[in-house]
């Protein structure tokens, strides 16, 4: 707890940090994945510049990070506090089971079909509005990335025979490591900053749960195989404190709104190319890409919605769950 408290008030002092004296306003915005020059950081600095553009320089907005305001779930502590305005961030499920629908396994299957889930007023983005709602949040839209697959060293993994031999870290969201266990490996939920020296040193066999940009830039001298699964759509989600949005005057409002909707629609129109990119990068790197056929996808996703759905609807509820069944891609 001492040391908890400790992070906490690093993290507070860091942001306090900076303010110019001449801004009517100062938010903080910060990710927890990705370092400045990355994708996600590279969203932060547009997001940012376009809020003190639109403003004239009344709004001010100060960028952190991945890691420099603490872990995963600190910054998220932050967000949810009003210590930290607004985020583009990857929210673990603790705060709310709910948010487990963001990775719900084998929900869509093609790039279009996403698009049409996760953009404003798809069937996804209704059901997210309304659970960060309830946490205090608003919710502005998706950033999205792409499918996710099974990142391992040495061997890779066809079946839930070969899967059996092979450990693979996951993130600490709901059903992630259920989904990944669902084909068969087993798991360790570790913290990010901890993954490259637990592959290297052989703690675990690869890394689940991401697309190729993270298993390339981050573990690419670690990691042998990149199995293209498909499990779950991957999209980092645009949101800001409710108190620091009725903070903000409507012109304000307006323009910050707006400017998480232009970096929403650059992610979208950007993803799938900057995906294929990174997929040639992790080639030429020497990291073999397997991409299983479709009829290949296909039994995975009836083997991990049979086991994982069910768990899904005690935790989301039997709602939400009602409305992934109706509107998910059909098998």
């Amino acid at each position: 707890m001492f040391l908890k408290n400790l992070l906490a008030a690093g993290a507070a002092a860091a942001l306090l940090a900076g303010a110019p004296a001449w801004a009517e306003t100062q938010l903080k915005l910060a990710t927890d994945s990705g370092a400045k020059g990355s994708p996600s950081g590279d969203a932060l600095d547009r997001w940012a510049a376009l809020i003190e553009e639109g403003t004239g320089g009344e709004v001010q907005v100060d960028v952190f990070y991945q890691n420099e305001l603490g872990s995963q779930a600190e910054v998220l502590d932050l967000l949810v506090a009003g210590d930290l305005d607004m985020m583009i961030n990857w929210p673990i499920t603790a705060y709310d089971n709910r948010l487990g629908v963001l990775f719900t396994p084998y929900m869509v299957r093609s790039w279009d079909e996403a698009f049409d889930a996760y953009k404003p007023g798809g069937w996804v983005n209704e059901i997210l509005t309304g659970v960060f709602a309830d946490l205090g949040l608003r919710f502005f839209g998706p950033w999205p990335e792409g499918f996710n697959g099974i990142a391992s060293r040495d061997k890779y993994a066809m079946t839930p025979e070969e899967a059996a031999d092979l450990k693979i870290r996951v993130p600490a969201m709901f059903p992630m490591a259920e989904s990944v266990q669902a084909l068969g490996y087993q798991t360790e939920t570790i913290d990010w900053s901890e993954v490259f020296t637990a592959i290297q040193t052989g703690v675990v066999d690869g890394d689940g749960a991401n697309i190729i940009y993270w298993d390339y830039e981050y573990f690419r001298d670690v990691l042998d195989y990149y199995n293209q699964t498909k499990m779950q759509f991957i999209t980092g989600v645009m949101t800001m404190n409710e108190g620091s949005w009725a903070g903000l005057s409507e012109e304000h409002q307006a323009v910050v709104a707006e400017a998480a909707n232009t970096v929403m629609e650059e992610a979208f129109a950007q993803a799938q190319e900057r995906d294929q990119f990174y997929i040639n990068k992790a080639k030429e790197a020497g990291m073999e890409y397997i991409e299983p056929t479709p009829e290949q996808i296909d039994e995975m996703a009836r083997k991990v919605r049979a086991e994982v759905w069910p768990m899904m609807e005690e935790r989301v509820g039997k709602e939400i769950m009602d409305l992934v069944r109706a509107n998910a891609a059909k098998l």
